[in-house]
Parts: structure tokens; sequence; C-alpha cells
């Protein structure tokens, strides 16, 4: 398979405006705590931002109790980057989130989110600010307490197969042996989303973008 083609939606225009003065990022990875959990669908944000500290040369993580997550931070083009995986389960998400924005004082359009979607096919990511849940618990949560104004990187799992397999053991469920030879190329995709979201510091695109063709 060829490697990712990036593909701007014609519909969909840019939002140039800038982060301004705030020079805070914070990037969520979504997942659920646990060994049992590793390599799970449900547990590619956790992944994703794992590449992502490796890749930049990120501290160790702290395990932050007080703060219900797992933290790592540094600064990349004079922007401070904070990454955190929840250690609530994933239907807690949101307090989390609340306890990191609450002690560093970040506004929930310093926020990007990454998460596995379910009605993305596998190969593809999509970006965007806003939107539903689309019945995910950890956006949910993280909705309760923030609304839905922050930044999204969308991991597609999908399509479900077999089509009648319950959704929660599909998404608890490990990926197929040929989607795990292609983590490489979905980690690679994250890294680079997430860079251009620090070094531009601009709002996240509406942007569709495959790694797999």
């Amino acid at each position: 398979m060829a490697l990712f083609q990036k593909k701007l939606q014609a519909s969909d225009s840019i939002q140039f405006y800038t982060l301004g003065q705030n020079k805070t990022i914070l990037v969520v990875g979504l997942g659920n705590p646990g060994r049992e959990y590793d390599g799970t669908r449900h547990n590619i944000g956790f992944e994703a931002v794992d590449a992502f500290a490796k890749t930049n040369d990120f501290p160790a993580w702290i395990d932050k109790k007080d703060l219900k997550c797992h933290l790592t931070s540094q600064t990349m083009n004079d922007v401070r980057v904070i990454l955190i995986k929840p250690t609530t389960f994933m239907n807690l998400s949101g307090e989390a989130v609340q306890a990191v924005t609450s002690f560093y004082k970040i506004h929930v359009d310093q926020m990007v989110v990454v998460h596995d979607e379910l009605d993305i096919p596998f190969g593809q990511i999509r970006l965007r600010v806003g939107g539903s849940s689309a019945g995910h618990n950890g956006l949910k949560s993280i909705i309760k307490h923030f609304g839905e104004s922050f930044g999204r990187v969308r991991v597609g799992i999908g399509p479900k197969e077999p089509e009648q397999m319950d959704t929660a053991d599909f998404v608890l469920a490990r990926f197929s042996k040929e989607q795990q030879s292609h983590m490489h190329e979905l980690t690679r995709e994250t890294n680079a989303v997430l860079s251009e979201h620090v070094y531009s510091r601009q709002v996240l695109p509406t942007e569709t973008r495959n790694f797999l063709i």
C-alpha cells in the first residue's frame, strides 16, 4: 500500500487565526488504563501520544495522581506542549482533563483530543474542531465538562467486522494482524498532524488524511 495522501475537503475552509499569545497546547490521548487494554482499538489515543512523546524526546511520563493522568511536557517552537493520558477509565476522561486545565489555566481553545472513531475507516484520520461525541464515551465525558469546541484528531478504526459483533467488544479488541503491520504509518501521520499544529500555532483545519490507499 502507498503512503498517506493529504486531502483537503473542498467544501471546508481552514481557520487561519492563530493561538495568539496562549503558548500552551494540551494534547489529550484517550484510552483505558491497564495492561489488558494495551494495543486495543479504543486505546489508539494513548498509542498516538506515546509515539509523539518518543519521537520528540519528551521526558518520561509522570503519574500525576492528583490530576488523574500520566503527564509529560516540554517546549517545542516556543510553545509549551503538555501531553496527558487519563488514568480514569474512558467514560470519566473529562475529570482528568478538567483537573489538568484548571491546574495549568488552559482554555478549551488550546486543547486537542486524539481518539478512536468507529465511523471512520482504518487508514484514515480526520481533523476538526467541535462536533458531537458520535457515541464515544471519552468524548461524552469531556463534552460534559467543556462543551464541544475543542480540537479532535479522529483516528479511524472501522468498519466493525463482523457487523453483528457487539460494538464494545470490537473497540476493546486488538487490531487485526494486517492493521498492526501499518501502525507505524498511522502513528507517523498523527505525529505529523500534532507537529504541524504546534509549529503553525493555528487551530486544527477540517481535513481528511489517508495514511493508507
